[in-house]
């Protein structure tokens, strides 16, 4: 918890597990992060330990954390490639990723090489991150290195800048600005897995400040949540059973795809593609059908078209 009196993301922590959760194990050549396990603490890489072992625990509180994380698992694969493929397809001398949490990008991709990322997020959940960060540079690889030096945690990306930004009262073009982002270069903008807990009104203030800031040629890439009963049915039995990784963090506002696509149009970014996740899923060889969660998760990819287009 910060000075603010707010504690930093519990759904950054559950992310942070899915993705370790299923790497090396689905959609192989296609999705990888072998760094997010490292940011994990001990008793947080237990249940992806036996998620990737396939034995759920004995007990009711064990096993809802190995079924949240999952869950968690098979969402962050579509999402995570559908995202990577897009930073690899354009790849930015700039890149904001809003409500960064405990994300990994800027320490494991290599195409980001050239590339100065800025990651925006409460300062709680920063100040969670950078000493994670830390820890993870003390910290041996695995358990089989004991007794061996720690290895410490290398940048992929050219640089990473840490912009606290709380999204529901601060300034993002002005935080921006004071971290050394130049909105005359084209920029590469990630917002995952925020939208859903901003109000309606957050969202376009957000998207406001980053059209403000975004030169032609700049790509947006954005994970959003569509309406769906059984998701909210299923997210209000998550808060009544006490699930600690996101009870108190609800979902503030859904989107269809006809009213995101208007609202980015609004602020000059044209859609190239917007698909669900349970679409993209089956295109890594997952199947056609699947939970609620990948059918109602979308990413969408929008262009900022430069003047000859």
């Amino acid at each position: 918890m910060n000075e603010s009196g707010r504690a930093a993301s519990r759904t950054a922590v559950l992310v942070c597990q899915g993705r370790p959760a299923a790497d090396g194990s689905v959609a192989v050549g296609r999705f990888s992060d072998p760094v997010a396990v490292r940011l994990l603490r001990a008793e947080e890489r237990t249940p992806v330990n036996e998620v990737r072992a396939g034995v759920p625990p004995q007990g009711w509180s064990a096993r809802s954390r190995y079924e949240s994380v999952r869950a968690c698992a098979e969402v962050m694969v579509p999402r995570t490639v559908a995202i990577d493929e897009a930073l690899r397809a354009c790849v930015p001398r700039q890149l904001v990723i809003l409500g960064a949490g405990l994300d990994t990008r800027a320490w494991r991709l290599s195409e980001l090489s050239r590339t100065d990322v800025w990651e925006v997020d409460h300062p709680a959940s920063q100040q969670d991150k950078r000493a994670r960060l830390a820890e993870a540079a003390q910290r041996p690889q695995g358990p089989e290195e004991s007794g061996r030096p720690a290895v410490g945690l290398p940048i992929a990306a050219r640089s990473v800048r840490f912009t606290p930004v709380d999204f529901s009262d601060d300034d993002l073009g002005a935080a921006l600005e004071g971290a050394g982002h130049d909105p005359s270069v084209p920029t590469a903008w990630v917002w995952e897995g925020v939208v859903p807990y901003l109000t309606h009104d957050e969202v376009r203030a957000t998207l406001a400040a980053l059209a403000a800031r975004t030169a032609p040629g700049s790509v947006l890439v954005v994970n959003y949540q569509t309406p769906s009963a059984r998701a909210a049915v299923g997210r209000l039995l998550t808060r009544v059973v006490g699930n600690a990784s996101t009870s108190g963090e609800p979902w503030r506002s859904l989107w269809k795809p006809q009213r995101m696509a208007a609202l980015l149009a609004e602020h000059g970014l044209r859609v190239v593609s917007d698909n669900d996740l349970q679409s993209l899923t089956h295109t890594l060889g997952g199947p056609a059908r699947g939970r609620t969660s990948l059918r109602s998760g979308r990413v969408a990819v929008a262009e900022y078209p430069r003047c000859a287009d």
